[in-house]
């Protein structure tokens, strides 16, 4: 079995560097094309994009600076010290990440990803300070991974980084419906586009098609509480807890609602936020409208064009809350009976392609976490045969599901791991028989 050798951070880069904040007091810092990453960002995935661009003006008066492709972000500060992504395009960071350009010739850079991301909690346990648990470059130079030679690494980092492919297809796929679905109501319900012939009448939101009524939106549908359930009370399955975050907080075994269910966070920093999920859930901090209501997907798609207005209608100034009566009382022009039937007919196609979506990434995701903490320790032995390789890949994990999924190791004719797919979609689906 082939040695795996222990090396610093910072004997494997061949740049390390922080970046840092343009000053908010001027407004020509921000609003340019220029990528600039926060940590909140920074959360075990490629970055792509950033929420916020700066000026080169704002670049040149700031310590921020230029990092290049497929550097990885560590990030230092507070709730998400330790974790990891890696930077998809050039872009520039905020002073709390720690940007590692890892030197080619030593390492390959998906693997040094992986490979702190299987060491997330030993990373961050080593955050240090008063109130705010921080890391900081020396700290992360510092830290020590273990290497097998740069073929292993390439043959492991390909067979993540294809799961990790798929996810970010499976993603953008799935956010191209649903531009779809969100420009289709924009079209017929904010600016009444296939109305424009007929008459209109004026209303308190301004003129409306005739024949359409100003109400609140719990004439349509009427959001619930959710019921609390702390993560003691919870028991081991894969129903997802809603509660006040953007993600789930935990998992249950039982749900309290019937997807697709709509949830809206109901306190805390994402007080507002909303989302579809296409299964079962347990609505814990949150409100939600599940799949006994008909109008479901018309009044996910208004509220997905309104995000603001659930913004907006959080109460109280020390802890900002979303209550189901803020959101049941939202105006809203609502169309006849038949045009939202109509529509709901129109979109429903698009929303069951994003739930079969999000299924398969599910059972990626599971694949990918099962096999890393394996293949990066050296528990997998890489150098075996092709058909070795699959057949004790297989054996390891627990699932038909993942056995199934992993066989996307395929090499090609020179034993390199390909990067194409082809394999994955038909065994998810069910084509392949058991190899074990």
């Amino acid at each position: 079995m082939e040695e795996w050798k222990e090396y610093r951070l910072g004997d494997i880069c061949s740049r390390v560097c922080s970046g840092g904040t343009p000053s908010s007091r001027h407004d020509e810092y921000y609003g340019g094309n220029i990528p600039w990453l926060n940590t909140k960002e920074v959360d075990f995935k490629p970055i792509y994009n950033t929420e916020k661009k700066i000026t080169q003006e704002g670049l040149e008066n700031s310590s921020a600076k230029w990092i290049e492709e497929n550097t990885i972000v560590v990030a230092m500060y507070g709730a998400t010290a330790g974790k990891t992504a890696i930077a998809k395009i050039p872009l520039t960071t905020n002073q709390a990440c720690c940007n590692l350009t890892i030197n080619p010739t030593v390492a390959d850079y998906r693997f040094v990803y992986y490979s702190l991301a299987n060491k997330f909690n030993e990373l961050a346990s080593l955050a240090n300070g008063g109130a705010q648990q921080n890391l900081n470059a020396q700290i992360i130079k510092d830290f020590v991974i273990s290497l097998p030679g740069i073929y292993t690494q390439k043959f492991i980092a390909n067979i993540l980084s294809s799961l990790d492919e798929k996810i970010e297809n499976n993603r953008k796929i799935n956010s191209n419906l649903e531009e779809q679905a969100k420009a289709l109501f924009k079209s017929w319900f904010i600016d009444f586009e296939p109305f424009k012939g007929g008459k209109f009448v004026e209303s308190e939101l301004g003129k409306i098609p005739e024949g359409w009524e100003v109400c609140p939106l719990e004439q349509l549908g009427k959001f619930k509480r959710g019921k609390t359930i702390v993560a003691k009370e919870a028991k081991k399955g894969d129903i997802p807890v809603v509660a006040g975050g953007i993600d789930p907080a935990y998992y249950n075994n039982v749900a309290n609602t019937k997807g697709p269910v709509i949830t809206v966070s109901a306190s805390g920093a994402n007080a507002g936020f909303m989302r579809l999920y296409y299964q079962d859930v347990w609505a814990s901090d949150c409100s939600f409208l599940d799949s006994s209501n008909e109008n479901l997907l018309w009044i996910y798609c208004f509220l997905n064009n309104n995000r603001k207005v659930l913004r907006h209608a959080q109460t109280g100034a020390v802890q900002p809350h979303v209550k189901p009566a803020d959101i049941n009382s939202i105006i809203v022009c609502i169309p006849p009976h038949e045009l939202i039937s109509k529509f709901q007919t129109a979109v429903s196609p698009l929303f069951q392609s994003i739930g079969l979506h999000q299924k398969e990434t599910k059972r990626l995701q599971e694949t990918r976490d099962a096999l890393l903490p394996k293949l990066m320790s050296g528990e997998i032995d890489v150098e075996q045969s092709k058909l070795l390789f699959i057949l004790r890949l297989t054996s390891i994990l627990s699932s038909r599901d993942m056995r199934m999924s992993a066989i996307c190791s395929c090499v090609d004719k020179d034993g390199i791991l390909t990067s194409n797919l082809p394999i994955i979609s038909c065994v998810i689906k069910g084509w392949a028989a058991p190899i074990c």
